[in-house]
């Protein structure tokens, strides 16, 4: 396992639910290739899971440092670019 550069820390707790899912893929769209983000929510993440998984499937890893019940702590790391697989991020419109 090699270690990675945590570039960001989002804390999503004070912002409305509706403005998450953009903000947290906006942040991971500008992560580079082997660099990190950390979430820190008042929920388990799952819903937001299942769409990277749908929209980037193989372009990160998703590792839980803290799982509730009251804070959930997830480190998603880019471990590569869609484009570079042949695909679209479906998050930078084909640049």
């Amino acid at each position: 396992m090699t270690a990675t550069a945590l570039s960001a820390l989002i804390d999503v707790r004070q912002i409305a639910p509706r403005e998450r899912h953009a903000l947290i893929r906006q942040m991971f769209g500008d992560l580079a290739v082997g660099h990190s983000m950390e979430l820190v929510n008042d929920h388990d993440p799952k819903p937001l899971h299942r769409q990277f998984e749908i929209d980037m499937p193989g372009a990160f890893t998703w590792d839980y440092l803290e799982a509730g019940p009251q804070l959930w702590r997830v480190k998603i790391t880019k471990v590569s670019h869609p484009h570079a697989q042949g695909r679209c991020c479906g998050s930078c419109g084909g640049s």
